[in-house]
């Protein structure tokens, strides 16, 4: 109800200031579950997709937003809690696959869960590398991908921007691609279904490909800075 609340409270001020415009709302499955599967270039890509999908969408948050503390830390829980966002600890291995095990169960159960497959924001714009974890969802649960592109983000909000400027975004959902059931996928299945969806945001989105992690760039801008 919350996630109700704050989409249709507060989104005719986003709407007013982020201006999104959607295509191929269609494309979206009316019921069962989905993976709505997106680049990632703001923050406000994941109030995009709550404000132009008719259904509601469940988003992985790093485990940092929820391990806050005092008065400012137990309200962030709160609020990604009550719009739908779980905790990810993104240091890999078995804390990882945690997150991965709870938007399984949240697919079963005929919902829809928004992943970026970049794993992280985009450092520059173009498109990194998925992951892939959207793939093993897909092939565990036989739920469809629906390839998603965001464009406009990072005009709005630039990186290190808390409050984005005024301007106009769009999200485009492309045709979903149906996956059969395969708990035993091989690693070569989930790189070729995780580069086909790539390749689908692309063609939407027109971002320039990058065949390397964004975490990996990111950790050597980093590493270049402090040098």
């Amino acid at each position: 109800m919350l996630y109700w609340f704050f989409v249709k409270g507060f989104g005719p001020i986003a709407r007013r200031r982020l201006g999104p415009s959607a295509k191929g709302v269609n494309n979206i499955p009316r019921k069962g579950g989905g993976i709505i599967a997106a680049n990632h270039l703001a923050v406000i890509d994941d109030a995009l997709i709550p404000l132009t999908c008719p259904r509601m969408v469940h988003f992985m948050g790093k485990a940092e937003y929820f391990e806050g503390k005092g008065i400012k830390g137990k309200f962030k829980k709160w609020w990604f809690t009550s719009v739908g966002v779980f905790p990810v600890d993104r240091s890999g291995g078995s804390k990882s696959l945690g997150a991965l095990e709870h938007a399984r169960e949240i697919l079963e159960a005929g919902h829809l869960f928004g992943i970026h497959i970049e794993g992280t924001r985009s450092p520059d714009g173009r498109l990194y590398k998925g992951h892939t974890g959207v793939a093993r969802l897909a092939f565990e649960t036989g739920c469809p991908i629906i390839p998603t592109a965001i464009i406009g983000s990072r005009e709005l909000q630039k990186p290190g921007t808390v409050i984005p400027a005024k301007g106009t975004t769009q999200v485009i959902y492309g045709r979903p691609i149906p996956v059969t059931r395969n708990p035993n996928a091989t690693h070569d299945d989930l790189r070729e279904l995780t580069d086909r969806v790539t390749r689908e945001i692309q063609a939407m989105s027109g971002q320039e490909y990058v065949d390397e992690y964004a975490q990996k760039v990111k950790e050597r801008i980093a590493a270049q800075q402090q040098q």
